[in-house]
C-alpha cells in the first residue's frame, strides 16, 4: 500500500487529500484566493502530513492553462488565465516545496479523466473526454489511458461553436467572448439568466440554449476525438443532470444520420455523468501521484 498526496486546485476552491492507494483518508478544503496565500497554505497542509508520515508521491491537478512541457522554462506554472492574479503562478514549485518525493502535474480535467478511467465511468474505454462545468469549462482527453498533451494541453472550453438560432447572449470570456466557457460556465449562466446559477429554476426556458451549446461541444468532441465516452462533471453538471437528455438528443439530431451507431441507445451509453461525482478531481490528483510513482 502506498501513501499518496494529491491537490485539486480549482477556480473557486482547492482540495488537498491524503490517500492510501485509491482510498482517501484525509481531506482539507479551502477557497482559492490569490496564489501568494493559497499555494503556501496548501503546501503547509502537505508538509504537515509529510511530517506525520512521509508519502510516496504527490499529484497536482490544476485549472489552467498550464505549462506542461518539462523541457520548457516555467514547467508547472500557470499561463495566461481568466482567473485574475494567477498568470505566472509557480504552482508545482510552491506546492512541492520541502517534499522529497516524485510528483506530477496536469490539468484538473485531464486528471479527472484519468480517475474516471481507472475507477469510474470510463473504465475499459480507449478514448475518454471529461468535461467539467463550474467556474470555467474544461475538457480532459485520454487516449489508451494516457492524458493527451501536445503543444500544451486540450482547451476545448474555449472552442467557438455554432450558436442556437436567436441566441444573442455575447458571452463572458475575457479572451473569446462567446466560446463555450463564455456561454455555459457558472459566471456565464449568472450573466445569461440574470441571477446566481444555483438560483435558476430547472424549468427556465434559457436552459434550452445551454443544452444546445453543450450538445455542440459534445458533437465536436465525438468528431475530433472519437471519444468512446464523454463524461460531464463539475458543479453545474452535477446539479443540473436534466440537461444530459437534451444534450444527447441534440447529438443524435446533429450526427445520427452521419454516424448510424449514434442512435438514442448509443448516445445514452456514450454521454454520461461522471460516476466519481465531486471526487473526480481529488481522485484525479491521486491518480497523478500513482502515475509519477510508477514512472519512477
Amino acid at each position: 500500500m502506498a501513501r499518496l498526496a494529491g491537490v485539486e486546485l480549482g477556480g473557486t476552491k482547492s482540495i488537498a487529500v491524503l490517500a492510501d492507494d485509491d482510498r482517501i483518508v484525509a481531506r482539507e478544503i479551502l477557497p482559492t484566493l490569490e496564489p501568494g496565500s493559497t499555494l503556501p497554505t496548501i503546501n503547509a497542509i502537505l508538509r504537515g502530513w509529510w511530517d506525520e508520515a512521509p508519502f510516496a508521491a504527490l499529484g497536482m491537478a490544476s485549472f489552467g492553462p498550464l505549462q506542461l512541457d518539462p523541457g520548457r522554462e516555467g514547467f508547472g506554472t500557470m499561463l495566461a488565465t481568466p482567473k485574475r492574479g494567477w498568470d505566472g503562478a509557480r504552482i508545482a514549485e510552491v506546492l512541492s516545496a520541502g517534499l522529497d518525493c516524485p510528483w506530477s502535474i496536469d490539468t484538473d480535467v485531464n486528471a479527472a479523466a484519468l480517475a474516471e478511467f481507472r475507477w469510474g465511468a470510463g473504465a475499459g474505454c480507449g478514448a475518454i473526454c471529461y468535461i467539467t462545468i463550474g467556474t470555467g469549462v474544461g475538457g480532459g482527453l485520454l487516449l489508451d489511458g494516457k492524458p493527451v498533451h501536445g503543444a500544451m494541453h486540450p482547451e476545448i472550453g474555449h472552442l467557438r461553436l455554432r450558436r442556437a438560432a436567436g441566441d444573442d447572449f455575447p458571452g463572458v470570456c475575457p479572451f473569446h467572448g462567446d466560446c463555450i466557457e463564455g456561454l455555459v460556465s457558472g459566471p456565464a449562466i449568472a450573466a445569461r439568466f440574470g441571477m446566481a446559477a444555483p438560483d435558476v429554476p430547472d424549468d427556465h426556458p434559457l436552459w434550452t440554449n445551454v443544452a444546445h451549446d453543450l450538445g455542440e461541444l459534445a458533437c465536436a468532441v465525438i468528431l475530433t476525438h472519437s471519444a468512446n465516452r464523454i463524461l460531464f462533471g463539475g458543479t453545474v453538471s452535477l446539479a443540473r443532470q436534466f440537461l444530459l437528455s437534451q444534450i444527447r438528443d441534440h447529438v443524435v439530431s446533429r450526427l445520427g444520420d452521419y454516424l448510424p451507431a449514434l442512435d438514442d441507445a448509443g448516445a445514452r451509453d456514450r454521454i454520461r455523468i461522471a460516476s466519481l461525482g465531486a471526487d473526480a478531481g481529488p481522485m484525479g490528483a491521486v491518480a497523478l501521484a500513482q502515475s509519477s510513482l510508477q514512472q519512477r
